[in-house]
């Protein structure tokens, strides 16, 4: 007699050897039953999939993890695999056989970024050596409420380091931790940050979606360049509790997936309050809205959205201006009246291009938030680093993190300040980006004009809402024709601007409005579907119907 553990190694014996091979069902059936790809499948499709029987929690496990294996050498997407992974989907099955499930995502594995906690045997690094080892008392509140959903927390994604804020001549998607995360829709793309690899995971499809976190533009950014659906929702809707931070004020998580319906069930699952961060607790609704039920095809109708023209500087490049035109009567044709040339006032968009206030209240809290919200909480802490001071100590010393070629220019400037925010220099600056982002700024625009929503290509979208603490939904709007000349990043590493790299357009709007900004999103995603148009120039070979396949095959020799 077989034991399962046994037959579970079987499995993965031949599922090393489909990704060595290179192996391919071309037709994606098995035993009568057609298989998704999971490059495009969706939440409802995995849920009826996993309802009829046609495969399980563990085949879908096993099917992820061997696609990130057969990619992760050449991108360096995920950092950590969760040793977990098979049993917990086991579990999950178990439960699904006995008539329960715990909602739409039961059993559904997803990857979480790099610096969201979890007491389990994953690390929590933010992509520093500094964290390797260290552990967690409990599940950060993100965390906690995927488990409680029924999610399979299937391991954790590379990221820009400490969320892009340490150095000054780093690049997006490199840690000393996970190395450099390239994007797949020209080689060694830019996969922008910090949310990095949970960008390009979700593209790729290494599990059903993931989640970033975003301070200023770390959702919305590396989801446009990897032609993805991103929601940076309002600071405290979603909790940060044992989430590495930068600054409470402005930090938020939030979903990353190749569709807005998928996204919006990730979101539904992480959203509400979490005692362990009061920022939620300001939420004014009891239970949050219903975000999948949002997805409406006639969301835009009669809607007012205005269009910040002075905000468009630098001049986009003239692919992404053309597509944002084309986008705008895209939406008026959908029924929405366009208010166009709603343009902030001359000072909030000095002080937004020009002023200093915006980083400094970073770095003011990110001295405070760092040893106070995350190292402090520590069970252990085998390097024993309690403040920014002892990271920047260790960062300084241990070869493998790359100093001084990658500086630690923003913290050096931090620790430079003189203050942190509990002292009363700081509250200037922090009433600076309230008043430039607020009603000189965007929410003067939605109050002023009556408006609903303002859309924006995406790379001119995080700025201003990142201040305010308030959502932005970006969707796929188009990608850089084959003639494009290629741009490299400063260190001409990474392709910057390239053929086939994707750009968005992002709605924005007042706090808690992400239900109405999802409907946007949405109704714009369905009369485009600009994701279908352009396919990575990288895509893993394996496939569910290969794993199933094997599983039926190993069954039946015992």
């Amino acid at each position: 007699m077989i034991s399962r553990s046994q037959v579970l190694g079987l499995l993965s014996f031949f599922l090393v050897h489909l990704v060595s091979s290179q192996y391919l069902y071309p037709n994606q059936t098995v035993g009568g039953s057609t298989f998704p790809l999971l490059i495009d499948v969706t939440t409802e499709e995995l849920e009826t999939g996993l309802e009829k029987g046609i495969f399980t929690s563990v085949d879908l496990v096993n099917a992820y993890i061997a696609r990130i294996q057969e990619v992760n050498s050449t991108l360096n997407v995920v950092t950590e695999i969760n040793p977990d992974a098979l049993s917990i989907a086991a579990e999950l099955d178990a439960e699904r056989a006995n008539g329960t499930t715990r909602g739409p995502l039961h059993g559904m594995p997803i990857l979480i970024k790099g610096n969201i906690g979890t007491a389990d045997k994953m690390n929590t690094t933010a992509g520093s050596f500094a964290l390797l080892g260290a552990t967690l008392p409990q599940d950060s509140g993100i965390a906690a409420k995927l488990r409680a959903a029924g999610v399979v927390i299937l391991g954790k994604t590379n990221l820009s380091q400490w969320a892009n804020f340490r150095s000054n001549n780093s690049t997006n998607g490199w840690s000393a931790y996970g190395g450099q995360t390239f994007g797949v829709y020209f080689p060694k793309q830019d996969p922008s940050g910090s949310s990095s690899g949970s960008g390009v995971a979700s593209a790729l499809g290494l599990a059903l979606a993931t989640l970033g976190s975003e301070t200023s533009g770390s959702i919305l950014s590396p989801s446009e360049v990897n032609d993805l659906v991103g929601i940076k929702p309002t600071v405290g809707l979603t909790s940060r509790a044992l989430v590495i931070p930068i600054s409470q004020r402005q930090d938020t998580v939030g979903p990353m997936a190749r569709t807005v319906r998928d996204a919006s069930y990730l979101l539904q699952a992480i959203a509400g309050k979490d005692a362990n961060d009061n920022y939620t607790l300001a939420q004014p609704f009891d239970n949050p809205p219903d975000y999948v039920a949002a997805c409406n095809y006639s969301s835009l109708r009669g809607k007012r959205i205005g269009i910040p023209r002075n905000l468009l500087t630098p001049d986009p490049d003239p692919p992404v201006l053309a597509a944002f035109e084309s986008a705008i009567q895209t939406i008026r044709r959908a029924g929405a009246t366009i208010v166009d040339n709603v343009n902030i006032t001359s000072y909030a968009l000095d002080q937004y291009l020009n002023g200093n206030a915006s980083l400094i209240v970073l770095e003011a809290d990110f001295v405070s938030d760092l040893p106070e919200n995350y190292l402090s909480k520590l069970k252990s802490n085998p390097q024993n680093v309690h403040n920014l001071q002892d990271v920047s100590n260790f960062t300084h010393s241990f070869p493998p993190e790359d100093y001084p070629d990658r500086d630690t220019g923003v913290w050096d400037e931090a620790l430079a300040l003189g203050f942190n925010n509990s002292s009363p220099q700081f509250w200037a600056y922090y009433q600076n980006n309230l008043e430039v982002a607020g009603p000189e700024g965007i929410l003067g625009l939605l109050a002023n004009y009556s408006l609903d929503a303002l859309i924006l290509p995406t790379g001119y979208s995080p700025g201003l809402p990142a201040l305010v603490g308030t959502p932005v939904v970006t969707v796929p709007l188009g990608f850089y024709p084959a003639n494009t000349t290629v741009v490299k990043n400063r260190r001409k590493t990474l392709v910057e601007v390239g053929p086939n790299v994707p750009f968005g357009l992002s709605f924005i709007g007042q706090a808690w409005s992400e239900a109405s900004l999802i409907g946007y999103a949405y109704a714009f995603e369905q009369r485009t579907m600009v994701r279908n148009k352009v396919q990575p120039y990288l895509v893993p070979n394996i496939e569910l119907a290969e794993v199933v396949s094997m599983r039926k095959m190993v069954k039946s020799k015992f």
